[in-house]
């Protein structure tokens, strides 16, 4: 009688928001059509770039928040309810893995149809600004079967606070010591870049990168299919020049041990056929749910959603271009859900 009543209770929640990361904005639109055709809930989901989710879960005004950066411990530590000394999976915020994706080095170079070959010196080269053409030496050397014209090269980087960004020069201070030393040391959702046109969110890259000549950008690949814009092969540490949007690419990325917290980089993998500028896209979410107006009706329907999400609705991934969650990022990230509580007692059955 009482699991009846508590799901009767969790029925009684027609609405629920999320907002942050465009990176998986396309797979969240249709895992939330299709759970408000079975369950009768409607998640609203503003995909308003990962940053802009960050500060909007830490300030509570959302059930949820998309992000493709991890929050940092500081930012942790200022969330509300956090305690000194509380980690991993007891920290006030937790970090569900909820898919898999891959940023991916966009161009639009005109008479070229070839798939670009990039390594991380000469991307991370490119986005310095210390290559400013097409028909550099270094490009040519990575690509010697391709024309490259004469072309000036012009850099579109995101303007919002970004988990793309995050993954993607997270890659580049592994992949050059000039990046981590001038530009960033590791991941962050905003950097200060050195050249080029800021855009918002990965469609506002994607529709620079197309409707300018000579331009080069970086997406979460779906949208480089989406918009039909080339997308380079990067090299692995391996030596192997890796397709981003080939998914096992990435899925194989996450090979790796997932920290209790749910907070890793899959970038720079060490696997032979990984995609070095793989990542995860993870949901913030209270670990006790009981706070400010929130009722643990409320709180029971969010928790529903998100074991739906990597169970039921991990059959939508694929179709969608994006990694499933299996072995370890599946484990942790079901015993991630299992842990979130209403005042101390258990909503996960």
């Amino acid at each position: 009688m009482l699991t009846l009543a508590a799901s009767a209770t969790a029925q009684e929640v027609k609405n629920l928001t999320g907002a942050g990361a465009s990176f998986p904005n396309p797979l969240y639109q249709k895992l939330f059509s299709e759970y408000q055709k079975v369950n009768g809930v409607q998640v609203n989901y503003q995909s308003v770039g990962s940053g802009a989710g960050q500060k909007q879960i830490l300030a509570q005004t959302v059930d949820f928040a998309g992000s493709d950066a991890a929050l940092s411990d500081t930012q942790l530590a200022s969330a509300p309810g956090a305690r000194a000394g509380q980690t991993g999976e007891r920290s006030a915020i937790l970090h569900v893995p909820m898919a898999l994706g891959a940023v991916v080095p966009i161009y639009n170079i005109p008479g070229v149809d070839a798939k670009v070959r990039f390594d991380g010196a000469t991307l991370a080269n490119i986005f310095l600004g210390d290559i400013k053409n097409w028909n550099d030496p270094a490009l040519k050397a990575l690509n010697p079967s391709v024309n490259f014209p004469n072309l000036p090269i012009t850099v579109a980087h995101r303007s919002d606070g970004s988990g793309t960004t995050s993954i993607f020069v997270d890659y580049l201070a592994k992949a050059s010591p000039e990046w981590a030393s001038k530009v960033s040391k590791g991941p962050q959702s905003t950097v200060n870049w050195p050249v080029g046109v800021g855009a918002p969110q990965n469609a506002g890259v994607a529709a620079s990168v197309k409707q300018t000549p000579g331009a080069i950008g970086y997406v979460e690949a779906i949208y480089s299919r989406q918009n039909k814009i080339d997308a380079g092969l990067v090299k692995n540490r391996a030596g192997a020049f890796v397709d981003g949007t080939d998914l096992a690419t990435v899925v194989t990325a996450a090979n790796v041990v997932i920290p209790r917290d749910g907070r890793v980089s899959l970038t720079d993998t060490t696997t032979k056929t990984g995609y070095p500028i793989s990542g995860f896209t993870w949901i913030l979410i209270y670990r006790d749910q009981k706070y400010g107006n929130r009722t643990e009706a409320q709180a029971k329907a969010t928790v529903d959603l998100l074991k739906w999400m990597i169970t039921t609705g991990q059959q939508y991934y694929t179709a969608l271009d994006y990694g499933k969650l299996e072995g370890g990022a599946l484990n942790r990230a079901s015993t991630l859900i299992n842990t979130i509580t209403y005042g101390g007692k258990k909503l996960a059955k």
